[in-house]
């Protein structure tokens, strides 16, 4: 079944405000992007959501930021797709970078093949705050909680033990302020800078991808023409949906098409020649 879910289906037509509200809505999260689901666990509760019990959820770590802990919930997802046989590769390398159109594309297969398991229904009696405290997101707050209240105290009793600033204020105020003026404001106009690219690199995605929508529904719209079932089989449609569905990105099948084509048009001429002649 998921083998099945081609590039051209209706799923990589959803757009990334529908898959977003999609998750947020059943996973209770809220996430405003789609890097956002990056590092695999929102796929594998969503796995969880739809099979219960499969999904190992003591392994899924919420909280990874590095590409190590990212691979490892992957890794978590691959087990439970081979475990259910569901034909699926995971560019893996590609989705832990976070790139939106990687992991959109991904999100929208997931979306479509959740949805054909259950029908789109939601499962009422699942708790997805619950499961997720099963996974790594609990982990060790703890454990840091005491670290941190430890170290606070260390630095109430001892002062001069870790803090640089304190000593500089002791020994030489007037010297320490002009280095740390200079590096604030270029701290800070480094921030600013990487503030305004951050921000352009943003509007370039949206652009792209609202030219990757548009590009995509015009080939949708095509494609619909062609499987008209009075025009399937004109040799203009054939030619089109041979273009369309050519499974190698390596060779152009325009050539191919081209040649189909021109075959068609001669064949058509000779049998209208035949009919002319025939007395």
């Amino acid at each position: 079944m998921a083998s099945n879910i081609g590039i051209m289906d209706s799923a990589y037509f959803v757009g990334r405000n529908e898959i977003l509200t999609w998750i947020n809505n059943r996973l209770q999260l809220n996430l405003s992007r789609i890097e956002e689901a990056a590092s695999g666990a929102v796929q594998c509760q969503m796995m969880d959501m739809t099979y219960p019990g499969v999904v190992p959820m003591h392994k899924v770590n919420f909280d990874a930021k590095t590409e190590y802990d990212m691979i490892q919930n992957y890794k978590v997802l691959q087990e439970v797709f081979n475990k259910l046989k569901i034909e699926k590769h995971l560019e893996v390398n590609r989705l832990v970078k976070g790139r939106p159109l990687d992991n959109l594309e991904f999100l929208q297969w997931l979306k479509r093949y959740c949805d054909s398991v259950n029908g789109g229904i939601m499962n009422e009696n699942y708790n997805p705050v619950e499961r997720r405290c099963k996974g790594g997101k609990d982990r060790y707050p703890k454990g840091s909680q005491k670290s941190s209240k430890s170290l606070q105290a260390n630095n109430l009793h001892n002062p001069g033990s870790g803090d640089t600033v304190g000593l500089n204020k002791t020994s030489g105020p007037k010297q320490g302020k002009p280095y740390a003026t200079a590096g604030g404001a270029n701290s800070s106009g480094e921030v600013q800078a990487l503030s305004k690219e951050i921000t352009d690199l943003k509007l370039s995605v949206d652009l792209l991808e609202k030219e990757r929508d548009f590009y995509f529904a015009k080939l949708r719209d095509i494609e619909i023409l062609c499987q008209t079932s009075e025009l399937e089989e004109l040799p203009m449609a054939v030619a089109i949906k041979k273009i369309l569905y050519a499974a190698d990105a390596k060779e152009s099948p325009l050539a191919e098409a081209q040649e189909y084509l021109y075959q068609s048009m001669n064949a058509d001429e000779k049998e209208a020649e035949t009919e002319e002649t025939d007395p």
